[in-house]
């Protein structure tokens, strides 16, 4: 049975294709339920106008339906609570230069 870290490590191999940071330490993953095989990705953008949602959404499809006992990847976008920097982790900021 997968695990909802599993799918979380998995998506450290998606990167925003603007920002050379994966985006779960961008802070773009607000949460991972695995239910029936069924994998359910809350997640957000850093603006609601981006244009590489398609290839984000499915290259973290690919992914995560590579995980043994993930039999469909559903991601549910969403803007309640906003993205900002502040929910970046500390290795992103510091790959960035913000600390």
């Amino acid at each position: 049975m997968a695990t909802s870290e599993e799918v979380f490590d998995a998506l450290k191999g998606v990167f925003d294709p603007e920002i050379p940071v994966n985006i779960v330490d961008l802070g773009l993953i607000y949460g991972v339920k695995i239910d029936n095989g069924i994998a359910n990705i809350t997640m957000t953008l850093t603006t609601p106008g981006c244009p590489l949602i398609e290839t984000l959404e499915k290259e973290i499809k690919d992914l995560v339906s590579s995980i043994p006992g993930i039999s469909e990847v559903k991601i549910n976008l969403v803007w309640e609570p906003p993205w900002s920097p502040a929910r970046m982790s500390e290795a992103a900021k510091a790959e960035l230069g913000m600390i």
